[in-house]
């Protein structure tokens, strides 16, 4: 008998990956960003040294004013954070019942209805980062200006509120960063309110 040949599925998922970004390499693409992360969380034990392309840059090296990105800032000194083409977006997971194995009460899970269920963001690593990263493979994530805590990174992943897993996590509690907008001309800003 003939044994039978099978496509690698490691290389299967990558085809679809570029089927997925229109046959192109999208570098700026955030399912192109995820998966250089997992690759390169699958390689980690402690990670000494990273690949400086896996950073986005720092919003504080760049200008701003012809920007109609949102900008994300520490709600406590207003230092620039990340942009939102670093938000890395995922599948919403399945809530409460994600958490079974935690043994959340009923209580805990009827006062989830209504609210917003992700409550974090999830991103990629930008460049201030970069000394908390190194050497370790999960910590918090402290405002490079205040040191107020953001956030918390593993890259074994963690669990979302809403039930998602996300690997590998570099989480940004959404209550401690505000949203910015920018005008796409002149030199003002609009906070979202």
């Amino acid at each position: 008998a003939v044994p039978r040949r099978r496509v690698n599925p490691g290389f299967q998922g990558q085809l679809q990956l570029y089927e997925a970004m229109g046959c192109a390499v999208d570098t700026s693409s955030v399912l192109y960003k995820r998966y250089r992360l997992e690759m390169l969380s699958e390689r980690l034990s402690e990670p000494q040294d990273l690949p400086q392309e896996v950073f986005a840059v720092d919003p504080t090296t760049t200008c701003q004013t012809l920007n109609t990105e949102v900008l994300y800032r520490c709600r406590k000194c207003r230092r620039a954070l990340f942009r939102s083409s670093s938000i890395l977006s995922h599948m919403e997971g399945m809530g409460p019942t994600a958490f079974a194995h935690k043994r959340i009460t009923e209580s805990a899970r009827l006062s989830g209805n209504g609210q917003e269920k992700c409550t974090s963001y999830f991103i990629e690593p930008v460049q201030w980062m970069e000394p908390a990263l190194l050497g370790v493979m999960e910590g918090q994530l402290l405002c490079p200006k205040c040191t107020s805590k953001l956030g918390s990174f593993s890259w074994r992943g963690d669990q979302c509120s809403c039930g998602r897993w996300v690997t590998p996590a570099f989480q940004i509690h959404k209550s401690r960063v505000d949203e910015v907008r920018t005008l796409p001309v002149g030199n003002f800003q609009t906070a979202k309110t």
